[in-house]
């Protein structure tokens, strides 16, 4: 049973999922990891979904405020073992949802050019192509997008 659960950065499936996907981003970033790391800290984001199967946490992302119309998309990752369940674009819609009830008008994101299954992901679930924005501007191996929401 697929279960999705809204919580803050403090949970512990939560801290347990980011550890996972900083792993999997030092080998896919590789010389690159410890400039995107510097940005992916957990202290500012206050809005976290978690995805269980069968109540094991296998999925996560979270938003956090980018200005006043524009949440950021922050720690979207799914384990291995689950990967091509649909958990992903669930763990998105979710956040998406959040964001609106919030009353913020876009998502935003960035990834790497070499995070292939992500920018497919974020391509699925109609979100555009963008320039890149703030610290990733000029950065060539990134690649940022947005969604309007209303």
């Amino acid at each position: 049973m697929i279960t999705i659960v809204r919580t803050d950065a403090k949970n512990a499936h939560f801290i347990q999922l980011v550890k996972e996907l900083d792993a999997f981003l030092a080998i896919t970033d590789g010389d690159d990891h410890d400039f995107y790391n510097q940005y992916n800290k957990l202290d500012h984001i206050k809005y976290v979904i978690i995805g269980y199967i069968d109540e094991v946490p296998v999925a996560c992302g979270a938003i956090k405020q980018f200005d006043a119309k524009t949440m950021e998309i922050k720690r979207m990752f799914t384990s291995e073992k689950s990967r091509g369940k649909g958990m992903a674009s669930k763990i998105l819609a979710e956040l998406e949802k959040w964001a609106i009830e919030l009353s913020f008008e876009r998502c935003i994101l960035e990834t790497g050019i070499r995070q292939v299954e992500a920018v497919h992901l974020y391509k699925k679930n109609k979100y555009s192509l963008m320039e890149n924005y703030g610290q990733y501007a000029g950065i060539k191996e990134s690649l940022c997008f947005e969604k309007k929401l209303i």
